[in-house]
Order: C-alpha cells, then structure tokens, then sequence
C-alpha cells in the first residue's frame, strides 16, 4: 500500500484519513496538538454545526470566496450527502433554523468520536504531538509530465520527544486549517509551507469576525442583543459613498463594538474595504418606514404627554438603548413629552432608523471564525485537490483561499475537498 501523509487532524484531515484509507492507502495523520479535532470542537459554540440542509444554489449563495472553485468536488460530495455519511456512522443529527445540521447530543464532540472511531477501524496510524517542520520535495523532470516542476519526497517533523524525524511519502495532504483560533493550533503553517514552495498566497485575513467601533456608546451597550434589525454598510467607492452590504437579522453590542451573525457575516464582505474605513448604518426599525414610525412614536407619545421624555420610549425601544438614543437625538432627557417639538421628533426617527457607527477595524484571528485568503486556488486542480506544479501535493480545507458565511457552509467545504481526494 502506498503511504500517504496527512499534517492536520481537524475536520478536513480526519475524513482524508477516512477517504484516503478506503481507497487502499497507508495514511498517517501527523497532529501538532494531543487530540484530534481540537478546533473542531469549539465549533458552533461547542454544538458542531456540521452542515446545512440546503439546495445547491443555496449552498453556493453562502460561498463568499471563489465558489466556482467548489463545483467539482461539492458535486462529489454535498450537503446531503453530509447528513447520510455522518448517520451511517452512527451520529444521530438533527436540522434547526436555517438548515443548520447539528449532532442530536448538541455535543461537538460526538462528531469527533465517529470519525475517530472510524479512522481506528480502517488502522490510521496517528502521530499525536508531532509538529511538521518541512515538506521535502525535489525536481520533477519527466517530460510528458511537464506541468509538474517539483515532486513531494516526505516531510521532516519534531516527534512527541522533540526528536527530529523524518517519513518519506510521494503523497502529501496539507490539512493544516488557516489563522484562526491559534490557541487550537491553527498557526497558518499550511500556508507558510506554500509561500516557501513558491506557491501564490492571497494574503490571510480574519474573516466571520466581530468588528471594533470608534463610537463610546458601544461600551455603555455591551451586551444588548437585538433581534429583527437592518444592518448596511457604507464604503468610499471611487470616491463616491456606496452602500456595500446590507443584511437583516441579529446583532450584538460588545465593549469595543458590535458582534452577532449579521456582523460576523458582514465581515467576510468588507475585508477589501478595510484600508479606507467604512460606517455601518443601524436600522433598528426595518419593518416600519419613517412614517409609519414617527406615527407609531406620536401614539406613544399621546399615552405619555405628562411624562418626561425618557420615561415615554419603552414600548418602542430596550430599556438600555434608550438613554443613548435620546443622547444622540440631543433631546432634553427631563422634556415633558408634550413639549417634544415636531424636529425633536423627526431627529428621534431618524437616529432609530439610521444610527451611525464609524468601523476602525476587525477583531484579531482570535476571534475569527475563520480565514479568508490561503493557497490561491489557480495552484490547484479542483479536481483532486492536487498542486499543479508539486506532484503529489494536495491542500484541502480553510488553507485554501475559499470560505463560506455562518451555518455550516465553511465545514461543508472541509468535507467535499477532502472528499476530492484520489
């Protein structure tokens, strides 16, 4: 049997371990951590959302980068296929809003067990707190096989003892994820392996991540959900305000500044837009028009003319977002109700339809969920995930430059190219 190595154990490298050995190779799983699926299990707050029941042109909807790329290897392999494979292994899943597939236990950790329990089953040696230090490779020289330039001949690694070793293989899988949550291992070594091979990298950004607002409002916020609002973005387009994104859906407040899956699925968008600053618009009243709020505000007003102005939002607004809102409208907070001036009130819509907030920047990658850039995919067959110029070198996962929104999509992506593989 021919030995393949895999370097990385997370959700992509265990189902290459479970593919490659179906398939009748010798693979050898070699993890810098002293488990499998370290990343893995913090997924999904710790619930593995593991894919979503959606239709094909949904799926490709929520691929944010280089979808086309996926075609091949997602029709191999899609989101319902997922949810058999992962209930033939015996996870007993379930479908929630949105088509969010989750493990019935809403523990990560079974998901975890059935591959592991599968990679057991088929004899995967695992090499556990073993960190890879290079891939070996040399020239390839034959000729009616001139596309390739490089052939894999094995890779140098530091054992559990901290003892240099080496393996020769002529099959390398690199399942090394990207930047994000470093603390699980995820150091971008993957990605710094390509660079030295000479191999195009589109820059790694933090991607599904919260964002940091300039405004001191944020802080007296902190931890105000809200639900059911517009959220928009503004950038400088050749010069010119142009609203880049807009969504409807939940957000946070944090202590630096918003958060929540509206924002983290902003994020993956405006990563472009970062260098010239952007402002996010907050409609906190997306089912009513200006009109239709302001005569909403004048019949509570009509049940609170005696009461001062900031006993009288209540029913309209959190209780926590309303001293910031009658700040930012500039309205005398002690103001009898029935002394609020038409452009008193005209200002008070406007604020709750379009509450302004100047974006300074992304959270770091310990707070992505994911990267955004890695191995540019015109170095890969989509195919098989295979190198076009290194011959038996693949790449699968988030160390490419492909990613997904929030709900399962970014792991559907680890499972297909891994699927991909020959």
């Amino acid at each position: 049997m021919d030995k393949v190595i895999i370097i990385g154990g997370g959700a992509a490298g265990m189902m290459a371990g479970i593919v490659l050995a179906e398939k009748g190779y010798k693979p050898i799983i070699v993890e810098k951590n002293e488990r499998l699926g370290k990343k893995l299990f913090i997924t999904g707050k710790g619930r593995c959302n593991l894919t979503n029941f959606c239709d094909d042109e949904t799926f490709f909807e929520n691929i944010v980068t280089n979808s086309k790329f996926l075609y091949s290897c997602y029709d191999n392999f899609k989101t319902n296929d997922t949810i058999d494979y992962f209930e033939n292994l015996g996870l007993r899943i379930k479908v929630e809003r949105g088509g969010r597939v989750f493990p019935v236990s809403d523990h990560s950790s079974d998901v975890i067990s059935v591959l592991a329990t599968k990679l057991k089953r088929l004899g995967v040696e695992i090499l556990y707190n073993s960190v890879v230090t290079d891939i070996i490779t040399e020239d390839y020289s034959i000729e009616d096989e001139s596309k390739f330039t490089s052939i894999v001949k094995g890779i140098e690694y530091l054992d559990e003892f901290n003892k240099k070793r080496t393996i020769e293989t002529n099959y390398i899988v690199v399942a090394t994820g990207g930047l994000s949550y470093p603390l699980t291992g995820s150091t971008g070594d993957g990605i710094k392996w390509a660079q030295n091979m000479g191999l195009k990298i589109i820059d790694p950004k933090p991607a599904l991540v919260p964002m940091e607002i300039k405004e001191d409002f944020c802080r007296e916020l902190m931890g105000l959900s809200l639900k059911n609002i517009s959220l928009s973005f503004i950038a400088k387009v050749k010069g010119k305000d142009k609203q880049v994104y807009n969504s409807f859906g939940e957000m946070l407040f944090t202590h630096f500044g918003i958060s929540g899956p509206v924002v983290l699925s902003a994020s993956s968008y405006l990563t472009k837009y970062i260098n010239e600053g952007f402002r996010a618009r907050l409609d906190l009243k997306p089912a009513l028009s200006y009109e239709q709020l302001n005569d909403r505000i004048l019949r509570d007003f009509s049940n609170s003319l005696n009461k001062q102005f900031r006993n009288s939002l209540d029913n309209l607004l959190p209780k926590k977002l309303i001293p910031v809102i009658i700040n930012l409208a500039q309205i005398d907070p002690y103001k009898k109700v029935n002394e609020i001036t038409k452009e008193e009130r005209n200002k008070l819509v406007e604020i709750i339809k379009c509450l302004e907030m100047n974006v300074s920047g992304f959270r770091d990658f310990n707070e992505a969920i994911i990267t955004q850039g890695g191995v540019s995919v015109k170095e890969i067959n989509p195919k098989n995930m295979e190198c076009k110029s290194i011959k038996g070198l693949r790449f699968i996962g988030e160390v490419l430059d492909v990613d997904a929104l929030t709900g399962g999509f970014n792991l559907q992506i680890a499972w297909s190219t891994a699927m991909a593989l020959d």
